[in-house]
């Protein structure tokens, strides 16, 4: 009996992201119709089209189902491995690797999130991971007085921002430099705080706000080439 991904037992959800599009690279990386997919997974046809192309979250049996039947792991078409370093996978056939222009790296940084300092010190250059926002035209995070972070004030600094997909061995880094300067207007330190955002996952007082002026802003982007989906022979429509 085909499994259609509805009424199963199984009633918790995962929130894949971008798991269809994943699910999709390795069935084509495998030289699988959508139908010989189904056969594998045991699945009817049109179900793994709907989990391709149009799936905003997938029951965690129909995952593993997948998963078995692409070879691979419900968590490596989940986008990641816990507590393993990113980029351990061999690098995609023919990537291609792009600039991107300034306005995307801004659009890119803009939600906010973790990003890392690059700052001289006595001991050293070092790179810290910090929790970021934009804040009219400049990266903002929040630190505590005497902490290293904080020290960046007044010199020249870099801040970074990545994404990286695993499975599909693709990603993009923003670089931004600048100099960093500390936040000491009342009325700016009251309205960010006000705000909120962000709010320092290290936890504690952190009460320096610290601000990247930005000099130049520079990203670059890894892709892969769209793969042609393998021809459909008789009884194989994908349908």
């Amino acid at each position: 009996m085909k499994y259609t991904g509805a009424g199963s037992a199984e009633p918790r959800s995962a929130h894949p992201g971008d798991v269809g599009r994943r699910v999709a690279r390795h069935r084509q990386l495998l030289g699988l119709s959508r139908q010989d997919l189904a056969d594998r997974a045991g699945m009817a046809p049109g179900y793994v089209e709907y989990v391709e192309t149009s799936a905003e979250a997938v029951d965690t049996v129909t995952l593993t189902r997948l998963a078995a039947a692409l070879g691979t792991s419900a968590r490596e078409l989940l986008g990641g491995r816990a507590d393993a370093p990113p980029g351990r996978a061999p690098s995609a056939a023919h990537p291609v690797l792009e600039e991107l222009p300034e306005e995307e790296c801004w659009a890119r940084l803009a939600p906010g999130g973790i990003g890392r300092v690059a700052l001289s010190t006595d001991s050293g250059p070092v790179v810290l991971p910090v929790n970021y926002r934009i804040h009219d035209g400049a990266v903002v995070y929040r630190t505590g007085v005497g902490s290293t972070p904080a020290s960046a004030a007044g010199n020249r600094v870099a801040f970074e921002v990545d994404h990286i997909d695993e499975a599909l061995r693709t990603g993009w880094s923003i670089l931004v430099s600048g100099t960093a300067v500390r936040v000491d207007d009342q009325v700016a330190v009251e309205q960010l705080t006000r705000q909120g955002d962000p709010d320092p996952w290290a936890g504690g007082e952190r009460d320096v706000w610290i601000a990247i002026a930005p000099s130049a802003v520079t990203g670059r982007t890894i892709s892969i080439p769209p793969a042609a989906p393998p021809e459909d022979g008789p009884g194989h429509s994908g349908a």
